[in-house]
């Protein structure tokens, strides 16, 4: 047994707690809590902040070979011009042994449970053998209608190739404007039958422009290829994700217990859907998708969408309205680091009226919940296993991070 106190315990599930400690067996599972009155010699006593291990609820670890190769500032349209260009500029060895590196300093820095993206199976060993608990949502493109059989048989061969290396897993789509609608649909259909939905939402003002009025950079890039695009809706590009979520459960893609006597009812549909980016979500497309999903959650990757679009989510709103808010580091490709006190940092450097208990309930529990992994992670509730992160050079006057806030493992 192991007893670890600080100047202060944020257990998530209850407020923070000056020199408070927690009590930890020797597989780490929580058996106690409290505040210390005397400092047992037993007592592991550090300066600074103790709270359960992160989950990153949004990652693309398998793009992690691509770290220092991006431009920044480029807008949506230019980002995708690039992961086009650069995605398999390392060989397999190289790309493997990114994947290892960033999962391992992902649990050194505190990282218990991930939400990750996979296009293919190369994350799949390293996940299946890492301590951290990871669901993974496997993303599909395409937009020749065509093509939506052959894509979704492979996508059931690769979610079956994720059960065979007993990973947590579900086919997930990957956005409005990089598949057709019928592709969309199935996709959902899919996810939803497994419970879990990872979709990249109203992540830069292009795919709204894109979206709303068929206009703007993303729409002349698509067009400037031959490709297609999403049909123009005058409404926004999460009104364009629930149109095809109601429409795929009316459709009767999805299995029972989405229905009631055959059709769909227009009850919230079931199923933990996560909702990535939210850069340009207004309170109207908020609503919406809460008056539709019985689940739903919204990832913000702060520094992934800055260093893309110079742009972040309205947190403040999104706090505001009570939601369910995450935190994920998104790849690589977007980002210096896969580093969730970085995000922290940031969200509390620009939000400074959000408190840090809320950051760390996004950074913590709520991430836990969207991957199922809440029964778990995510707070220091006796009987979970979430793992102790130690929060180094926070202020403790005003609890709040600083730039050279730092964190560690120490279960």
């Amino acid at each position: 047994m192991r007893r670890i106190a600080a100047n202060y315990m944020f257990p998530v599930d209850g407020e923070p707690v000056k020199n408070g400690y927690i009590e930890v067996d020797d597989n780490g599972t929580i058996i106690g809590s409290g505040r210390l009155t005397d400092e047992l010699e037993d007592t592991e006593f550090y300066n600074g902040i103790i709270c359960p291990g992160f989950v990153n609820a949004h990652c693309h670890v398998e793009l992690s070979h691509l770290a220092g190769y991006f431009k920044e500032d480029t807008g949506m349209s230019g980002f995708i011009n690039q992961i086009n260009a650069l995605r398999l500029t390392v060989d397999k060895e190289g790309r493997l042994n990114a994947i290892n590196e960033q999962m391992d300093k992902m649990y050194r820095e505190g990282v218990n449970g991930m939400g990750d993206i996979s296009n293919c199976s190369e994350s799949f060993a390293k996940k299946a053998s890492s301590p951290i608990f990871t669901h993974t949502y496997l993303e599909q493109f395409g937009w020749a209608v065509d093509e939506c059989g052959a894509i979704m048989d492979n996508a059931h061969k690769l979610l079956s190739c994720a059960d065979s290396f007993g990973l947590a897993a579900s086919i997930t789509p990957h956005s409005c404007y990089t598949m057709c609608p019928e592709l969309l649909e199935s996709c959902i259909a899919a996810g939803l039958e497994r419970g879990y939905i990872s979709y990249h939402s109203q992540e830069s003002p292009e795919e709204e422009e894109l979206i709303r009025t068929g206009t703007g950079n993303l729409a002349d890039n698509y067009r400037g290829r031959n490709m297609p695009t999403p049909k123009v809706t005058g409404k926004s590009a999460l009104n364009y994700f629930i149109m095809h979520a109601k429409s795929a459960v009316h459709r009767g893609q999805l299995k029972v217990k989405q229905m009631e006597n055959g059709e769909y009812a227009g009850e919230k549909i079931k199923g933990k859907v996560l909702l990535v980016h939210n850069v340009t979500a207004d309170r109207e497309s908020i609503n919406e998708a809460l008056q539709t999903f019985e689940n739903v959650y919204w990832a913000t990757c702060p520094l992934s969408n800055w260093f893309i679009h110079r742009q972040y989510a309205p947190l403040n709103l999104m706090h505001s309205m009570g939601l369910k808010v995450c935190i994920g580091t998104d790849s690589l490709s977007s980002n210096h680091r896969l580093s969730m006190i970085d995000e922290m940092k940031f969200i509390m450097s620009v939000f400074k009226e959000i408190p840090l208990a809320d950051i760390i309930k996004w950074g913590t529990l709520n991430g836990a919940e969207a991957i199922g992994a809440d029964n778990l992670l995510g707070s220091f509730t006796i009987g979970k296993k979430p793992g102790v992160v130690l929060i180094e050079n926070a202020d403790l006057a005003t609890l709040s991070l600083t730039e050279q806030s730092i964190s560690k493992r120490l279960v």
